[in-house]
C-alpha cells in the first residue's frame, strides 16, 4: 500500500472518499483500499445514478425509515463512460448500485460488472407494476439484472399557439417549418424518433426502431443528413439549459425533447404542449443495477434493502412532485394520501396517471446499447459533420 492509499485507508470515511473521488481522484484505479473502506461502511450504500434521481437532503429519510446511509453521485447519464468505468475502471470499487438508462444490462452482466437481484429479498416487489417488470433489458438469461426505478415516455415539444394541436413527428420534418425545428444531439433519442416516424407514417421497412439493423440505420441517418443539409433544423440541442433556452427564447416552434422542458416553458408563461403522437411514444426506463463489488464487500443485503426503500412510497412521491417522474409502484399515491403534509396527493396521482396513460398506447423502448451501437456512433458523427 502506497502512502496515498495508506492515508486514505486510515483517515477517510466513505462519504469523504466519495467527495475526494469526485473532486479529482477519479483516475485512481480499482485497488485494495477502496473495497476495504466500503466493507467498513455497514449499511452505507453508494448510489451512482442519473442526476435527476437525486433527492438531495431527503436521502436522510432512508436513514430514518430503513437505517440506510445513502451517498448519491451523478454518473453523467452517458452510457458509454458508465459501462467503461463499471467494467474496466474504478466504479465497481466505489459505488454499490447504479441508476442507468436501459439497454446496457446484457453487456454489463456478460462482463461480470453487475450481478442479479434477488426479488425475494425485496418486500415491496409485489407493489411494482406488472408491465414495468416486463420492460426490455431487465432480465438477462433469466436473471433479474435490472429493477425499474423510474419510467416515462418522450415525444415532441411544440408551440400550441402557433401550430395548433400536433400529433405526429412529421412536424419536425415539415418543410413549412424549415429552420424552426430542432432535435436532440443524441442518437439514443433522435434516431429512434426518426425511425418511429418513418416506420409508422412513411411505411419504411423498419422492424424495431430501438434496435436498427445496419440497413435500417442507414435509411434513418441518410434521411436526417438530407434534412440537415436542406436547412430543416435550427440546431441539434444538447443538455437541459439549451433545451429550455430554445423554447423559452421562442427560437423553435417544435422540437423533440423531454417533458420537463414543457413544464419549464409553461412556468414562463408560454403556450407550449407535449404531443401524443400517432406514431407512439419513446418509452424509457432508468434501471437499478447491483454492482459485483457491492456483493464482494458484503453489501448485497443493504443494496436490496435500498431497492425495497425505493419502492416504499416516499421516494416515488418525492420524484413525482419534484421531477414529474414516476417510480412504477402502487405505494407512491398511497404514501402521499397517508402523508398529505409532505406531498400533495392530487398532484402525485395526476403525475402517476399521466405517465400510465402514455404507456396504455403505442410505445417503442429507448435502447442505449443497440446491437449496432458502434455504427450508431459513426453515423451520428457523420451527421454532425454534414
Amino acid at each position: 500500500m502506497n502512502r496515498l492509499q495508506s492515508h486514505l485507508h486510515g483517515s477517510l470515511g466513505r462519504r469523504q472518499m466519495l467527495k475526494l473521488t469526485a473532486s479529482g481522484i477519479a483516475g485512481l484505479a480499482a485497488s485494495s483500499v477502496l473495497p476495504a473502506a466500503a466493507a467498513e461502511a455497514g449499511g452505507n450504500v453508494a448510489f451512482w445514478g442519473t442526476g435527476t434521481l437525486d433527492i438531495g437532503n431527503d436521502w436522510q429519510r432512508a436513514m430514518e425509515s430503513a437505517g440506510l446511509d445513502i451517498s448519491f453521485s451523478d454518473n453523467g447519464n452517458d452510457p458509454g463512460p458508465i459501462v467503461a468505468r463499471l467494467v474496466a475502471g474504478n466504479a465497481n470499487a466505489i459505488y454499490d448500485v447504479s441508476g442507468v438508462q436501459g439497454g446496457a444490462e446484457k453487456e454489463l452482466a456478460t462482463q461480470g460488472a453487475v450481478v442479479p437481484w434477488d426479488t425475494g429479498k425485496i418486500a415491496n416487489w409485489d407493489k411494482v407494476w406488472s408491465w414495468a417488470k416486463d420492460i426490455p433489458f431487465l432480465t438477462v438469461d433469466g436473471n433479474q439484472i435490472g429493477l425499474p426505478c423510474v419510467v416515462n415516455a418522450d415525444s415532441i415539444i411544440y408551440r400550441k399557439d402557433k401550430l395548433g394541436v400536433v400529433d405526429s413527428y412529421g412536424v419536425i420534418f415539415d418543410p413549412k417549418l424549415k429552420g424552426r425545428v430542432a432535435m436532440e444531439d443524441a442518437w439514443i433519442n433522435s434516431a429512434i424518433f426518426t425511425a418511429m416516424y418513418l416506420k409508422e407514417s412513411e411505411n419504411a421497412p423498419i422492424v424495431e426502431p430501438g434496435n436498427l439493423t445496419e440497413d435500417e440505420l442507414g435509411l434513418v441517418m441518410e434521411f436526417l443528413i438530407k434534412h440537415k443539409r436542406d436547412g430543416q433544423f435550427r440546431t441539434f440541442w444538447s443538455g437541459w439549459e439549451q433545451g429550455v433556452q430554445l423554447v423559452a427564447d421562442e427560437e423553435v416552434d417544435a422540437m423533440t425533447g423531454w417533458e420537463p422542458i414543457v413544464l419549464e416553458g409553461q412556468k414562463r408563461g408560454l403556450d407550449v404542449a407535449y404531443a401524443a403522437p400517432v406514431e407512439g411514444y419513446e418509452g424509457w426506463g432508468n434501471n437499478l443495477l447491483l454492482h459485483r463489488g457491492a456483493v464482494e464487500r458484503g453489501l448485497g443485503d443493504a443494496a436490496h434493502e435500498f431497492a425495497n426503500w425505493i419502492y416504499s412510497g416516499f421516494y416515488g412521491a418525492n420524484l413525482s412532485q419534484s421531477r414529474g417522474y414516476v417510480v412504477p409502484s402502487d405505494n407512491n399515491v398511497a404514501y402521499a394520501e397517508a402523508n398529505p403534509g409532505e406531498f400533495d396527493p392530487a398532484a402525485v396521482r395526476k403525475t402517476v396517471d399521466h405517465v400510465r396513460n402514455k404507456f396504455s398506447g403505442k410505445v417503442y423502448w429507448q435502447n442505449t446499447r443497440p446491437d449496432n451501437f458502434q455504427l450508431y456512433e459513426e453515423w451520428w458523427q457523420k451527421l454532425r459533420n454534414s
